[in-house]
């Protein structure tokens, strides 16, 4: 059994646009964010979803709900389902925190001023660890409790999915970045970060994901 999943990044929410962390904490869409989904939704339009997914965030499913509005087959759209197995990394204290701050008190110690110092130097699973780490809670997910979730969202789909399918999941950033680095090490996702609105489609099987394209956010990309 083989199908297809597009993830596509929530759009711009107020904490992206003022670069704070934003994990299991919320904000709503900016006007940019809005125009992201509507963006996304009319570059998917043409698409058949067999199921929609989304986390249980309000920013996913904000966006969610206008993609869904942009469809041309909305008609017979099955109502989205909450996923919250693919919500985005927890950081535990430094929620909310400034980003560049956070990543900065994570990567000192190891000689790196910035998650792309981190993650380039380490890896993106490496930079789990060290913020659970520094985080004086111990809050924030490690890399293990970060994919024993993800890994049971995936697990989730494809007990629902059939052949052929065609599935949306509204999801974020840094768990969509970690999902290409994973099934698609090749991919650079130091220096490209998914865009707010983006879609990174995957080819799902019973024993595999293989990432066909990541971060298409233009309308001159393919679909």
């Amino acid at each position: 059994m083989t199908f297809t999943i597009y993830f596509v990044r929530h759009g711009q929410t107020i904490f992206n646009h003022y670069n704070r962390m934003q994990g299991w904490c919320d904000s709503p869409l900016t006007d940019k964010g809005i125009a992201d989904a509507h963006k996304a939704g009319k570059r998917l339009a043409k698409k058949h979803f067999a199921n929609i997914y989304h986390s249980d965030t309000s920013r996913a499913k904000n966006t969610c709900h206008i993609i869904m509005q942009e469809n041309q087959n909305a008609a017979t759209l099955l109502e989205p389902t909450v996923l919250p197995q693919f919500r985005e990394q927890g950081y535990g204290y430094f929620e909310g925190n400034d980003s560049g701050q956070a990543w900065l008190m994570v990567g000192a110690s190891r000689g790196c001023r910035s998650f792309s110092e981190i993650i380039s130097k380490y890896s993106i699973e490496d930079s789990r660890d060290f913020m659970k780490e520094i985080d004086p809670f111990h809050d924030a997910e490690n890399n293990d409790e970060f994919w024993t979730r993800v890994n049971s969202g995936f697990e989730y789909i494809r007990n629902h999915q059939k052949d052929g399918d065609e599935v949306l999941v509204v999801s974020h950033g840094t768990t969509i970045r970690s999902i290409v680095h994973r099934f698609a090490p090749e991919i650079d996702i130091v220096s490209l970060s998914p865009q707010n609105g983006s879609v990174t489609k995957m080819i799902v099987s019973n024993n595999d994901v293989e990432v066909e394209y990541f971060n298409h956010y233009t309308d001159e990309m393919n679909y």
